[in-house]
């Protein structure tokens, strides 16, 4: 789980369940009953999942084994069945590297050296399974923010050939630096095109031998310990399979600093040339330099699981309502004062994998809706969400035939909500649903308190996103029924402080389950509606997933 930051709401932008979320398309959205859904099932399987004798959860390990046990058994007695052609497990070969023996980066323009060191200056990794990796004499090419945007009328590729070069990318959207939501991407809200993985991999569909991305703290959300934490030590990976879309040879970070020289000595100014990004139309520049770096790569590949159950659908057996969580945590990491070296992961996603059960019982004893129901435990999301993209490159029911579905990461346990956090409002026609099961449970929703941030490409349910499926990303309440916003705010601090991937994300026996069970009541009636209904929801219009959506549901004699 990526946790986010706690940001005080004010009044004004709180908007009703009856208020309109963007979207006008008329979707066939029944009426269901409220589910039966266990509060035991939710204790005790946080508990279990959580104790010392799970170890955390790590892929790989003795804990991974009594998980995928563990939810096998329960999705078996909940009244599933094996969701994998008779099995109830899909197996996810991972690959990790860790790079060794870093060179510096050296920039040349065949008279000066510049040159940066590895970790404090710059990071870099690479997702091809070599042993060794070099970059030599690689021309750099500033292309702004490294958009491709054919919907939105935006190519910073336009008339450049990349081709062998690395490209030097900012991070964020164009228009990130916006008061409001509006803009040409979206304003203050980031969409995909502002993440390092869009970045990345459309520097590698450019034909580029390398990416490297400039820091920035504000529009990144996060300092350079964060990115010299994550990109160095091992990097894992889903194994690739035939027809894989291409890779650099390398990708990276450069410090703001480091960049400002490097652009200098081309002759060019880092602040005009990001003003000159942000607008339309910019051309990319060729600064006359050359990268250069190399390092080793020790590989190691392993094996992980993910774990599925179906509830067959009566009249559309064929047509697919997902629900996704993690199972998997940090395993053991580094100890509390006191000793404790087991990142147990209670909230994140102990709690996530519970739901699915525990939703899973509840539709069980409704009977089959018309749509089968799909229970999907995915692993490694810790470790950058691989279960879930193994899953949407090897879908086991196919992705034009699946109706969109709802991801499930880390219930904060912090009593009764009037509202739900709606991460990424506004996307897809999922939110008509949303607005509806929210009328029926009466309460109202708040939108995602730092849209900036980007969490919406943070879950598992992205992966899915990525392969146009409509998906509901939602998070707990920002006013508790208790304390107001106040107290919301105060709990997802002291969780983030001193609890979040650390050992100390543990079960407590004196937690008050109401406000996850309203919570899990909500997803019941999302993912019943759903799977009662005729309709196919999609992106909305100008959602950067929709052109993938339109151009699956083409290709597909069935489904959507």
């Amino acid at each position: 789980m990526m946790m986010r930051t706690p940001i005080l709401m004010a009044g004004a932008l709180l908007l009703a369940a009856c208020g309109s979320i963007k979207g006008d398309a008329v979707l066939d959205i029944p009426d269901v009953d409220a589910g039966d859904i266990s509060e035991a099932t939710m204790s005790d399987l946080t508990r279990e999942l959580s104790s010392d004798e799970f170890e955390g959860r790590m892929p790989g390990t003795i804990g991974e084994e009594m998980t995928v046990a563990l939810l096998t058994e329960r999705f078996k007695a909940a009244g599933l069945e094996p969701g994998n052609n008779g099995s109830w497990v899909q197996d996810v070969p991972l690959v990790e590297i860790t790079g060794r023996d870093f060179a510096p980066l050296t920039i040349t323009n065949g008279a000066t050296d510049l040159v940066y060191d590895y970790g404090s200056e710059w990071v870099g990794v690479t997702y091809r399974e070599d042993a060794q990796t070099q970059l030599a004499n690689s021309e750099l090419v500033f292309v702004g923010y490294g958009i491709n945007a054919p919907e939105r009328g935006w190519n910073d590729y336009a008339g450049v050939d990349v081709t062998g070069k690395t490209v030097v990318v900012l991070v964020n959207d164009p228009d990130f630096e916006s008061e409001g939501l509006e803009g040409p991407f979206n304003g203050k809200a980031m969409t995909y095109y502002g993440r390092w993985t869009y970045k990345y991999e459309e520097a590698a569909r450019q034909g580029a031998a390398g990416a490297i991305i400039v820091h920035d703290t504000e529009p990144a959300s996060y300092g350079w310990n964060v990115v010299e934490s994550s990109w160095s030590g091992p990097q894992a990976y889903s194994q690739r399979g035939k027809d894989a879309p291409p890779l650099t040879v390398m990708n990276g970070w450069v410090q703001k600093d480091a960049a400002r020289e490097i652009l200098a000595a081309a002759g060019q100014d880092l602040d005009k040339l990001s003003a000159a990004a942000r607008k339309k139309g910019f051309t990319a520049v060729p600064l006359g330099l050359n990268a250069s770096t190399s390092f080793k790569n020790d590989i190691r590949s392993y094996a992980s699981k993910n774990v599925i159950g179906i509830l067959r659908g009566s009249e559309a057996p064929d047509e697919y309502v997902i629900h996704t969580a993690h199972w998997d945590h940090l395993g053991r990491c580094t100890p509390a004062p006191d000793g404790d070296d087991i990142c147990n992961g209670a909230v994140d996603n102990a709690t996530g994998t519970a739901a699915l059960v525990a939703l899973a019982e509840a539709h069980a004893k409704a009977g089959p809706a018309e749509r089968s129901l799909v229970f999907l435990a995915v692993t490694a999301e810790e470790q950058g969400l691989l279960g879930a993209y193994y899953y949407a490159a090897n879908p086991v029911f196919p992705l034009a035939q699946t109706v969109g579905g709802i991801n499930m990461d880390a219930f904060l346990v912090a009593g009764p909500s009037k509202d739900v956090t709606v991460v990424g409002p506004g996307k897809s026609q999922l939110d008509q649903f949303l607005e509806a099961a929210l009328k029926a449970d009466g309460r109202v929703w708040t939108p995602n308190p730092n849209p900036e941030a980007g969490y919406y490409y943070r879950s598992d349910h992205f992966a899915f996103a990525k392969q146009g499926v409509p998906m509901l990303y939602l998070d707990g309440g920002e006013d508790l029924i208790d304390g107001g916003r106040e107290a919301g705010a105060a709990i997802q601090a002291e969780y983030r402080d001193n609890r979040y991937h650390g050992p100390k994300d543990e079960f407590d026996e004196n937690w008050d389950w109401s406000g996850v069970m309203a919570d899990l009541q909500l997803f019941y009636r999302l993912g019943r509606m759903m799977a009662e209904s005729s309709s196919w929801p999609n992106w909305n219009e100008g959602d950067e997933f929709r052109a993938t959506r339109d151009k699956s549901c083409a290709a597909s004699d069935a489904g959507c």
